[in-house]
This record gives C-alpha cells, sequence and structure tokens, in this order.
C-alpha cells in the first residue's frame, strides 16, 4: 500500500546540515548510516542488540555458512568418484560447523563496525522509541535514556520469527526457531519442520543433508511458497533422494516433548522427533516503537512506505523488513539508497519487481520478476520455456 501522502519534500538545507537518526543496525540501517555520512550528514545509529542485524548474526549469513558445509559433504558423497575425487570416511564435525559460523558472523559484523567507525558515524548502545515529531528517547543498557532529534529519521528495526497459536509451542524446549537451529550444540537423530517456507526449506535442507531424518509439515498443497510449482517438484524429488519426508495440506494440531500432531484430510496424525523446528515465516518488528505517538500509518505490523520510503509523516522513513514488503537484506540495502537519496534530494524510487530472490537448498533456486502464475493472473500472455541444466557443461 502506498503511504496516505505524497512524499514529503527533502530538506531545503545542504547534506552538511542534515542531522540523521538511523533506529537500527541491520542491513538496512547500516548502509542507510553509511551512505547518507558519505553524503555529508551527520548520523547516528541507535542498536539494542547487534551490528548486522538478523541477516548477519542469526539469519542468511551463518545460514549459508551451514549450507556450504552440507553442499561439501553431498558433493563428496554424491559427485566425488564420478569427478575422480575418492574420499573415505566423510563426516560432520558439527561442532566445528557451528564454530565456523560464528567466526564467519564475527568477521562480517566488526566490519560493519569498521565502515561505521571509518564514516565517523556515530553509534548508541539502546532502544529507541518515538516521543514526538523528530524526536526519539533512547533506554540505554544501564537504565539511563537519552532523548535525541534529527532532521530526518530512518526506521529500520527488522523482522522477528512469526510464532503461530499452536499449543505446546511456546512452553517446549524441543521446539526451536531458525535462530536456535543456528546455535544447537549437537544433531538430532530426528526433526520436524513446521513450515514449507524459504527459512524452513533452507534449515531442513541442511539438517537433512547431515544425515538428520527430517519431515516437513506444509499447510499449502506445495512447499516454497510463490516458487513455480515445476521447480518446486524438482526440490521435493531431490529432497526425497535423502530421505526428507512432505505433510503437505496439513494443519498442524499441537507439539509434544517428542512429536507434532497434525491433521491431514480430515484425520488426525502424529509424527515422533527429537527436534521440532518452527519456520513460520517472519513479521515486521515495530513493538515499543511508539509509532502512535506519530501516528504512522500501519498495516497491522508493518509501517507503511511509498515508493521513496517515506512514511505518511514528513522526515520519517522505514526501510527493511520493518515495512513488510520483500523481506531480503538485498531488498533492505537498496531501500537504504532510495531513502537517503530523497531525504538529500536526489531523484530515486523502488522498483520491487526486479528485485532478485534465491533459495539457497542444494539444488539453489534464484527468480526474478513475475512467474508463470502470476503473470497469467495479471492477464499477460505467458510464454513457457524450459531448459534442462544438461545443456550447460559447467
Amino acid at each position: 500500500a502506498a503511504a496516505a501522502t505524497a512524499a514529503p519534500a527533502a530538506p531545503a538545507k545542504p547534506a552538511g546540515d542534515t542531522s540523521v537518526i538511523v533506529i537500527g543496525g541491520g542491513p538496512g540501517g547500516y548502509v542507510a548510516a553509511i551512505r547518507a555520512a558519505q553524503l555529508g550528514a551527520k548520523v547516528t545509529v541507535v542498536e539494542k542488540q547487534y551490528l548486522g542485524g538478523t541477516c548477519l548474526n542469526v539469519g542468511c549469513i551463518p545460514t549459508k555458512c551451514l549450507l556450504h558445509s552440507a553442499e561439501l559433504v553431498e558433493d563428496i558423497k554424491n559427485q566425488g568418484k564420478e569427478i575422480g575425487v575418492e574420499v573415505e570416511g566423510v563426516k560432520i564435525n558439527f561442532p566445528q560447523v557451528i564454530a565456523h559460523k560464528n567466526e564467519i558472523s564475527k568477521k562480517l559484523t566488526s566490519g560493519v563496525a569498521g565502515l561505521l567507525k571509518m564514516n565517523k558515524v556515530k553509534k548508541i548502545d539502546g532502544e529507541a522509541s518515538f516521543i514526538g515529531e523528530k524526536k526519539i528517547s533512547v533506554k540505554k543498557p544501564d537504565g539511563s535514556a537519552e532523548e535525541m532529534t534529527a532532521d530526518a529519521i530512518i526506521v529500520a528495526t527488522g523482522s522477528v520469527n512469526s510464532v503461530p497459536p499452536i499449543p505446546g509451542i511456546r512452553e517446549n524446549p524441543n521446539c526451536i526457531d531458525s535462530t536456535g537451529a543456528l546455535s544447537l550444540e549437537a544433531l538430532p537423530k530426528s526433526m520436524v519442520v513446521i513450515g514449507g517456507g524459504v527459512i524452513g526449506r533452507e534449515m531442513a535442507c541442511y539438517f537433512a543433508s547431515v544425515g538428520v531424518h527430517v519431515t516437513v509439515i506444509e499447510m499449502m498443497p506445495k512447499i516454497a511458497g510463490p516458487t513455480d510449482p515445476a521447480i518446486c517438484k524438482v526440490l521435493m524429488d531431490e529432497y526425497g533422494k535423502r530421505g526428507m519426508e512432505f505433510k503437505l495440506s496439513c494443519k498442524v494440531l499441537e507439539v509434544t516433548k517428542d512429536s507434532v500432531l497434525y491433521e491431514e484430510a480430515g484425520e488426525k496424525k502424529e509424527v515422533k522427533c527429537d527436534l521440532v523446528l518452527l519456520s513460520a515465516g517472519r513479521k515486521p518488528f515495530t513493538q515499543g516503537l511508539g509509532v502512535e505517538k506519530l501516528g504512522l500509518e500501519m498495516n497491522r505490523a508493518a509501517i507503511v512506505t511509498d515508493s521513496h520510503m517515506c512514511t505518511n509523516v514528513a522526515g520519517v522513513y522505514a526501510i527493511g523488513d520493518c515495512n513488510g514488503k520483500l523481506m531480503l537484506a538485498h531488498t533492505a540495502y537498496r531501500e537504504a539508497e532510495v531513502a537517503v537519496n530523497h531525504m538529500l534530494g536526489v531523484k530515486d524510487e523502488m522498483r520491487y519487481n526486479v528485485i532478485p530472490s534465491v533459495i539457497y537448498t542444494d539444488p539453489e533456486v534464484a527468480s526474478v520478476g513475475e512467474t508463470a502464475e502470476s503473470a497469467k493472473a495479471k492477464g499477460l500472455e505467458v510464454k513457457e520455456v524450459e531448459l534442462p541444466m544438461l545443456y550447460s557443461g559447467r
């Protein structure tokens, strides 16, 4: 949805006299801060937990580290002999997989801190909330509070894992989300993944590749959300070869300490497991931000923005997952550029239809623009061409 009002005019004063507060130090926030600072603005970033946000700490990057380890194992086991690489005794050292993941995350978040410092961006630890027009209060770790004002405020508060109202989920220590899955100390023998979206797919792919028996329970008749049905079938066939099971068009009824109860075609069933991974998507995190103090237009938990990333309140922008548009790190990067450009009078706007998305499973899936289904729904004439990967020598 477009913001209720037209995009407010960019500040008349030069960039060097413009002060900017960025709430959140994830991919959207740190890119916005660095870009604004490079264009001469005086920038402060408020971050309550860690630089790099979900993506660098408990999301995209650590997940890709795990998947890289799994892909290497798969290649050695399934393709090694064929291409003349024979190895005996391939095994997963799970604590080392996690240690490697932690090392990569630490390296990248340290790099972000270095970039902010190099660009003279001031960083304040704490939790920000609006208390008036262009005015925030920052609650610091020691309990003290500091009030701050700026010419423009960029909200980049990100998102959190969704927790559906399924009995047994919240109070069950054997039920984890993607964050918990990235900090496990030992591999389970069996796992049920609730949800067949992108995060669930990537996690299920990793655990299945390293020998965990994985069962996926999904409400929809197919996995991977809006991904082309033909590609979904390829993925399911590949996962099936690794022993992964799928329960599609099924509703989860309850989670117990060692099983998941679900409904399939009106019949109640049960699957036993050591661990349950909840992968029910993510939702914008705007709780405690004080959006009501400003009268920010909201769509449930998401802050409504226009194509310049403007909200309905002049001088306040919202970028990244908190606006609920396309929850991808590279969406946040681009939105950061657009917001800062608009703020400083540079003509620019978002085009969401050209943002690519990727599922980092094995095999990987990449897409951009319309699917055949979405194009047909818009009344467009569609021609589908399918080309086997065998045609590529590489």
